[in-house]
């Protein structure tokens, strides 16, 4: 006779979810590289991965809690950050743009816990396989790389060329016709991110979402680029206080010791100031964020390197010798904030200024 069914894992709530994700953050950057399935359950567990289904598609949504959360996962691990980091834009993206019935479908998933989505936007470099594109008959071929979450999310929102060439929103079943190409990714930082190289063997499209050019249309890229400095700034958070708590293991401190704590809480209050300032943004719907979006990416990002800079510099080696959280913080920032290019937006914006004041 077959015994009692296994017991349900217990679902935790958020603060004791994050908890548990701090504390595992070392033993699953120093292991060999994998979906971090303990963490991202937890998460799921928690109500967290649905943060963004009860705003998707209705009203405006409340970003301010939204981009705190992602911070306060970002905190807790990296790695786990930037899986949810993109699996909250999946979600609102899904729930805006699908059709009636396919959001539906798909929000309720993400409630159940039976649906993750990663957005992977990246096209090879010369040599790594031909760009994604859409074959016409509803499949996709092709290669993408950075495609965070690979081999643990079953959906994914994949920017790829039609035959018009036309960068399109593709909604794509990962579930078949997709190998994950593990051997790519090497990096040091967010280890666990699982940032593959993909290849499609024509994969179903579940739907093509938008029109041309979706993924950068306002007002979602926007936010979506906000959401992601949410997650810088909580490595940096995690950074800021490895820092003072290696400068007070040292002892008595002398001045260069204070002067490098002062900067980094400074620095810490700039990325606060700046996620204070665009939540407040965000609540009026006619807003244009995507300038200011720039600024505060560019803002926060100078932020991130002056706690790391500063408090690396004043801990010394020590504190990256036993590979503890600074040294994690600062491998997984320096990939994470040379994924986003941003001198090239800051100088059109620049541009757009200059040329006003011609006018």
């Amino acid at each position: 006779m077959a015994g009692p069914a296994p017991a349900a894992p217990a679902v935790p709530d958020l603060e004791e979810a994050l908890a548990r994700v701090a504390a595992g953050a070392a033993a699953r950057d120093a292991a060999p590289p994998a979906f971090p399935e303990d963490a991202i359950g937890l998460l799921e567990r928690a109500g967290a991965l649905a943060a963004t289904v009860a705003t998707a598609g209705a009203g405006l949504p409340d970003h301010a809690a939204e981009w705190d959360l992602a911070r306060r996962v970002a905190r807790a691990d990296g790695s786990v950050g930037r899986i949810v980091d993109g699996h909250l834009n999946g979600v609102e993206r899904v729930g805006v743009l699908a059709p009636p019935d396919l959001a539906a479908a798909e929000m309720d998933a993400v409630r159940a816990g039976r649906r993750r989505i990663g957005v992977w936007g990246a096209d090879p470099a010369p040599g790594e396989g031909d760009p994604a594109r859409l074959t016409g008959d509803g499949r996709i071929d092709g290669v993408k790389v950075f495609c965070s979450g690979a081999g643990g999310v079953d959906r994914a929102l994949v920017v790829a060329r039609d035959d018009r060439g036309d960068a399109r929103l593709a909604y794509v079943d990962l579930t078949e016709d997709v190998e994950v190409d593990r051997g790519w990714y090497r990096a040091s930082g967010l280890r666990s991110s699982e940032s593959h190289r993909v290849v499609f063997h024509r994969a179903r499209v579940v739907a093509v979402l938008g029109g041309p050019g979706e993924i950068v249309r306002d007002p979602w890229f926007p936010r979506d680029a906000i959401r992601t400095a949410a997650s810088w700034a909580g490595i940096a958070d995690r950074a800021h206080d490895a820092a003072l708590d290696a400068l007070a293991a040292r002892g008595e401190p002398d001045d260069l010791a204070g002067l490098a704590a002062g900067r980094v809480a400074a620095a810490r209050g700039t990325i606060d100031r700046w996620m204070d300032w665009a939540a407040a943004a965000a609540r009026d719907p006619r807003r244009d964020l995507r300038a200011a979006s720039v600024a505060l990416r560019t803002a926060v990002a100078d932020a991130c390197r002056v706690i790391l800079d500063e408090g690396v510099r004043a801990a010394g080696s020590r504190a990256l010798a036993g590979g503890g959280d600074l040294d994690r913080c600062r491998r997984d920032l320096d990939l994470f904030l040379l994924q986003h290019r941003l001198e090239p937006m800051l100088a059109r914006t620049g541009r757009a200024l200059i040329e006003e004041r011609r006018r």
